[in-house]
């Protein structure tokens, strides 16, 4: 036997062992791959993905929900609740619900607060004499007739006011003047608006008499935002108002010069007695499983500085044309399809709240929640609200989203107003992220109209949203419940 080999034949030999141990690893593939196919099926089916592409393909070149924008906004109108808009809005609802061809159309009753506007003229009258471009917060009390005049203090935000010695601040006009940046995803919107929510009441409790803002967006025409503000019941109530980013700079610009200004304001908005609205609800009804429901949202009701084109027309156009999209192509979904368009959103969210004490029985029957409201945007991102073992579930879907330039976000979405009560109760989400780089420009604003929507970018909300719906609505999946939060808990 010989013991020394040429290295030659060593090589050889490693060879020829290497190529033996990949044949026998390639041999075990197949088996391996079947075994772990066994133990992991896919989340849909080839049938379910296949008509989920073929509802999104056909939504990018038919889906029309710039027509249901044009209608509410153009025969409609600016819907503030508890107004004569507001009752035309259910009306239009229920007849185009109906012409869509949804079933179990609805329209069930909601009260809701009816603020009016009013009169407003506020302006720098010391140093140096400006009217500043205002409007007031919603549900803002008026002032006397004669209206009231102080001298402004500036704040940037509620943390600064926490830190301002209440002998600095009573008897004044405080000016919150942060400035909104813009982003895709509205990240800002959340940290700048606390002080439109929770100013006024927080200036009241250090004695101020009353509040202006710089308006939460990020528009630089001469247009001031609206949108709600909430007063605590403890606490005197003083008149709130927004004015535009130019004249906000206008008044930093005079109190950095270290005079005292001086700014007067007159506001006439008031509350009347509550009103009756609705939220509209239609159908599509599940063939194999009809109890178990996916729920699309929108807020029918808008505020009425402009005609509630992007806030939230389009968030209506969206829905109402994913559940046409459905129904025109025949097909029908295992679970029902539930279309919400919600009652007073903007201020107080009552409908989303009748929604749930109604439902409350009906939870666990709600197998996930989408909502649109967020302006004509394209959708970029798909985030979740799922129990973290229900993941897989979001990736499926993305890769049915993937072509149409959709990313995978996170498990964490916070989006969904009228979904909020039963998103805290632990009922899975699904959030079609829509790009809002310029949605604050004209958000709350007299700006917010029909031209702003874009018909292009609505197609492809519609194919995002057409998708997602057929592949939750088509088939068994089981989304699971998350712990409720702990607010919610009894």
């Amino acid at each position: 036997m010989r013991i020394f080999t040429t290295t030659r034949e060593r090589l050889i030999r490693a060879g020829s062992l290497m190529l033996l141990a990949l044949a026998a690893a390639l041999f075990c593939l197949p088996s391996a791959a079947r075994a772990e196919d066994q133990q992991q099926p896919a989340v849909f089916s080839a049938k379910q993905l296949s008509q989920a592409a073929e509802l999104r393909d056909l939504a990018l070149s038919s889906a029309d929900a710039f027509r249901h924008v044009a209608s509410l906004t153009m025969e409609v109108g600016p819907r503030l609740p508890g107004t004569t808009g507001d009752k035309a809005a259910v009306a239009w609802a229920l007849a185009t619900m109906r012409e869509l061809g949804l079933q179990n159309v609805r329209a069930e009753d909601v009260m809701v607060p009816h603020w009016e506007r009013g009169e407003i003229e506020v302006g720098i009258t010391m140093p140096y004499p400006q009217t500043l471009a205002a409007t007031a917060l919603g549900g803002s009390i008026g002032t006397p007739a004669g209206g009231i005049e102080a001298p402004v203090i500036r704040v940037t935000d509620l943390d600064e006011l926490a830190a301002t010695p209440a002998a600095e601040v009573a008897g004044r006009i405080v000016f919150f003047d942060r400035r909104m940046q813009a982003s895709r995803d509205g990240a800002d919107y959340s940290l700048t608006v606390k002080a439109r929510k929770d100013g006024p009441a927080k200036a009241a409790a250090k004695g101020a008499i009353a509040v202006i803002i710089r308006s939460v967006g990020t528009s630089s025409n001469r247009l001031p935002h609206t949108g709600k503000t909430t007063y605590d019941d403890a606490i005197r109530r003083i008149p709130a108002a927004a004015i535009s980013n130019p004249d906000a700079d206008m008044l930093a610009t005079q109190l950095a010069r270290g005079e005292a200004v001086t700014v007067k304001m007159t506001i006439s908005a008031r509350y009347l007695a509550d009103e009756r609205s609705a939220n509209v609800i239609g159908e599509i009804r599940g063939a194999g499983r009809p109890d178990e429901i996916v729920l699309l949202a929108a807020h029918l009701d808008s505020w009425d500085l402009g005609t509630g084109a992007i806030d939230d027309a389009a968030g209506v156009g969206i829905v109402l044309e994913t559940a046409a999209q459905i129904i025109r192509s025949g097909k029908k979904p295992a679970r029902t399809i539930r279309v919400l368009l919600a009652a007073d959103e903007e201020s107080g969210q009552s409908g989303g709240k009748a929604y749930a004490e109604k439902y409350l029985a009906d939870l666990h029957k709600h197998v996930v929640g989408m909502e649109a409201d967020f302006g004509d945007g394209k959708v970029w991102r798909i985030s979740t609200l799922f129990p973290e073992d229900r993941l897989e579930i979001a990736s499926a879907i993305h890769a049915l989203l993937e072509p149409l330039g959709i990313e995978m976000g996170d498990n964490e979405t916070g989006n969904g107003a009228d979904l909020s009560e039963f998103k805290k109760l632990g009922m899975p989400v699904i959030s079609l992220g829509q790009d809002g780089t310029d949605y604050f420009d004209y958000h709350h604003t007299a700006n917010d109209t029909l031209d702003k929507v874009d018909p292009d970018n609505l197609r492809q909300v519609v194919a995002a949203f057409v998708t997602t719906t057929w592949l939750a609505a088509s088939g068994d999946v089981d989304f699971g419940f998350r712990e409720p939060e702990e607010e919610t808990k009894p």
